[in-house]
């Protein structure tokens, strides 16, 4: 490729020494201790808000509460990890400059707003927001220092977010984030469009999406970074999307088998295990394609409706009384370690984990040449 075309990621005023954005993941996949070690190690670390409070007391009674308490707290946590993570790199003679902290929220969070409202009152560097087109998202930010970054699997879902937030709030984004169909979780695809992944040709919509969020940046002046997510492991595969125009990649699942990740060691370790043939895309209870690892849990669902208590009031696509399975319920369980009785979610390359590994050992792998 003649070369390294990897650089630091520049957003706004602010510059990512290290061009990784960790994908957020929820339920409690990533937290502060996982953003925080990205951030230290000059990445961009970012935190699910995906019931982010499970873990309170009183999350049963009151699950939106606890999430929006639970937000500032864990923002505050990430930010002294990264702090002190960053000055141990710097007594080893490494990197010393931390990154940003982030969030992501989803679009189709019941009180979405209040979440970006407490993201923005954490003081969270970057939103980054999807699952749902953030059409709002400039209005609930308001006039802050937090960047904000829509998630677009498509050229058309780009088009239609630049142009509504120009013409209604006169901005732009600060990043955008191009999700592609080999990410985890829930997916901006269809189920046929999934089954034939390498027929939606889907290097050449990057270059347009690339192309068209350049062309906005440049008609005010401004660029607009953009940061490709989906089947990044390597840095040959970051090399890939940087040739395609991108200015960073976001990466989610290599970032689980890493002894900083906040789940429990038995969900680490399903990935560990993982065949290629494991990994499945699964229909997700609140009406979107999901790709997770199939298990004992997967194949009861599919098979039957799993009885759930309460509502947790997460996604509102959600129809409690139908739904097969609660979709909190499952991901709660499977960060907590009873994989067996969870939801597994995971991107496609989830089968290449072999080990445990230190966030350090990841990010030094991506440092731009003559950044190290």
């Amino acid at each position: 490729m003649g070369g390294s075309l990897l650089r630091p990621l520049k957003i706004g005023g602010k510059t990512v020494p290290v061009p990784v954005i960790q994908g957020g993941m929820g339920v409690g996949v990533s937290l502060s201790g996982l953003a925080g070690a990205v951030a230290g190690c000059g990445g961009i670390g970012v935190i699910s808000t995906a019931q982010i409070g499970y873990r309170d007391p009183g999350f049963d009674a009151d699950p939106i509460g606890c999430n929006l308490r639970a937000i500032g707290e864990e923002v505050g946590k990430a930010r002294e990890i990264a702090g002190k993570t960053a000055g141990e790199m710097s007594g080893s003679g490494s990197r010393s400059i931390p990154g940003l902290i982030g969030v992501n929220i989803m679009v189709a969070t019941k009180r979405y707003e209040d979440y970006v409202k407490a993201a923005v009152e954490a003081g969270a560097d970057l939103i980054i927001s999807g699952a749902g087109l953030p059409m709002t998202l400039p209005e609930l930010a308001g006039n802050t220092r937090t960047k904000l970054a829509p998630i677009v699997s498509s050229l058309k879902s780009a088009q239609v977010i630049v142009k509504y937030w120009m013409k209604k709030y006169d901005r732009l984004p600060d990043l955008v984030v191009i999700e592609g169909p080999l990410a985890g979780g829930h997916l901006g695809f269809t189920p046929d469009e999934l089954a034939d992944i390498e027929g939606l040709r889907y290097g050449e919509e990057i270059g347009r999406i690339v192309s068209h969020v350049k062309e906005c940046g440049e008609r005010i002046g401004k660029e607009i970074p953009v940061a490709v997510a989906g089947g990044i492991y390597t840095r040959e595969d970051a090399e890939k999307c940087f040739a395609l125009g991108a200015s960073g990649v976001q990466m989610a699942t290599r970032f689980v088998t890493t002894y900083e990740c906040d789940a429990a060691d038995a969900y680490k370790q399903t990935y560990i295990d993982a065949e290629k043939e494991d990994i499945v895309i699964v229909k997700s209870p609140v009406g979107m394609p999901g790709r997770a690892i199939s298990n004992e849990f997967m194949e009861r669902a599919a098979n039957g409706r799993i009885p759930h208590g309460r509502c947790h009031s997460c996604i509102v696509t959600c129809k409690p009384a139908e739904t097969p399975y609660c979709i909190t319920d499952a991901l709660v369980n499977a960060v907590k370690g009873d994989v067996e009785h969870g939801l597994l979610f995971c991107g496609a390359n989830a089968y290449r984990a072999k080990r445990l590994e230190h966030v350090a050992d990841i990010m030094r792998e991506f440092i731009p040449d003559g950044n190290g």
